[in-house]
């Protein structure tokens, strides 16, 4: 079972309907008892990062979420959710993150619109198991601030706005994705499914 955290800022429907039509099991929840029980965990995220942090401090949810990610249970972050795995943001001031990869989310320096939002080509920057068998596509982004990581191994796909953007990260069994990877037809959904099938089975199927 994939267990949606509820912290009240995230796209909770429309991921947990993705998984449903997948054919995985789910559950939205904010208990850790229930939490705990499952196999695997996504953060969704939509807001700003400093009201993500409080809503999951209310509920006693950051140094939860730490010790779970860091005992090895596989742990997805999309979109403010994957920002979120990071030390901190500067977004309308400072805010500590989960800290869980380091590096820190910053505001674009581009003439483009922001948010930077629609369609942009998702570029595999590294050779890894969660693109096997899958072919570079164009994948749905609402953000207005970025990551910048401090570790480039930790970044396993781009895309470009006008700069380099972090689109993926991965290290073992932590995950982000910084587009909504169930609004992003079938390469997203497909990347959305490897997930699951790493977190319920311990390896990634082809």
């Amino acid at each position: 079972m994939i267990a949606i955290i509820d912290y009240g800022m995230g796209n909770l429907y429309s991921v947990s309907q993705a998984l449903e039509k997948m054919g995985f099991s789910w559950e939205i929840t904010a208990d850790p008892e229930r939490l705990q029980a499952a196999d695997g965990l996504i953060l969704p995220g939509v807001g700003a990062f400093g009201n993500a942090m409080e809503e999951l401090a209310k509920r006693n949810l950051i140094e939860w979420i730490r010790k779970e990610a860091l005992t090895g249970k596989p742990l997805l972050g999309i979109c403010l959710g994957m920002q979120l795995l990071f030390t901190s943001s500067n977004e309308h001031g400072f805010y500590q993150g989960l800290n869980l990869l380091p590096g820190r989310v910053v505001p674009f320096v581009t003439a483009n619109p922001i948010p930077h939002m629609g369609w942009s080509w998702l570029r595999f920057r590294q050779i890894h198991p969660l693109f096997q068998n899958l072919e570079e596509d164009y994948v749905y982004f609402v953000h207005s601030f970025h990551v910048e990581a401090d570790n480039e191994s930790d970044v396993i796909a781009d895309t470009d706005y006008d700069q380099p953007v972090t689109a993926v990260v991965a290290r073992n069994h932590i995950f982000g994705m910084q587009f909504h990877p169930e609004k992003s037809g079938q390469l997203g959904r497909r990347l959305l499914a490897r997930f699951a099938q790493f977190a319920t089975e311990g390896k990634f199927q082809a």
